[in-house]
């Protein structure tokens, strides 16, 4: 792992390993010296979308209860960890290997046995991965990715999973969310601080 980590509180009891915020950019910048493609680690933040999907989650525990649970580019983990108890299974994934160290760490220091952190790149997807619930956070911000997750979330709703994505409301986003309108059966939006600023994130609930 490339990015001091320190450990922090986020509910009473519930202690978790996070990224150093303040020596995340000076990390990088020197690693960028040495490999100049070096990608910027925006997995390496508890981003807003991440923390209101936990709290979705948390108040609504049926959509997770003793079910196979996937967390798909998953950056720290946050629901899937918080959940992690509730479930049958739980595997936290991501295409960067930092991340998935970040949360193997994790899973160890809360003790889990029935979680696992998986590398998954959603542009070459192991179909024979199943879950009954799969979760989304803040993954609909590039174009060129859209048609790979419309792909794997189609063939999930037609398997029988429940598909649980949290996003905040851009622009460039919309067509994403149009694009499975026929499959939303709940929504809601909800506000969040982040870095002083007000962000309004959307939870969307698709079955078929």
């Amino acid at each position: 792992m490339k990015y001091p980590v320190q450990l922090m509180e986020l509910e009473k009891g519930f202690n978790i390993y996070v990224p150093d915020t303040a020596l995340v950019k000076s990390t990088y910048a020197q690693l960028i010296v040495s490999d100049t493609q070096a990608l910027f680690p925006f997995w390496a933040k508890l981003w807003a979308s991440s923390k209101v999907l936990t709290q979705f989650l948390v108040a609504n525990p049926k959509w997770v209860q003793d079910k196979v649970v996937l967390e798909m580019g998953a950056g720290i983990g946050q629901p899937s960890l918080t959940i992690a108890k509730e479930a049958k299974e739980v595997i936290i994934s991501d295409h960067n290997a930092d991340a998935v160290a970040l949360i193997e760490k994790n899973i160890t220091q809360l003790g889990l046995t029935n979680a696992k952190g998986v590398l998954l790149d959603w542009n070459i997807f192991d179909y024979s991965i199943a879950a009954d619930t799969i979760l989304l956070s803040d993954i609909n911000y590039a174009p060129e990715a859209f048609d790979p997750l419309l792909k794997i979330i189609m063939h999930n709703i037609t398997k029988g999973a429940v598909i649980i994505i949290a996003t905040p409301q851009r622009i460039m986003g919309i067509p994403f969310i149009e694009s499975l309108q026929p499959y939303i059966k709940e929504s809601f939006t909800k506000s969040i601080f982040e870095e002083d600023k007000e962000v309004f994130i959307s939870i969307y609930i698709l079955y078929k």
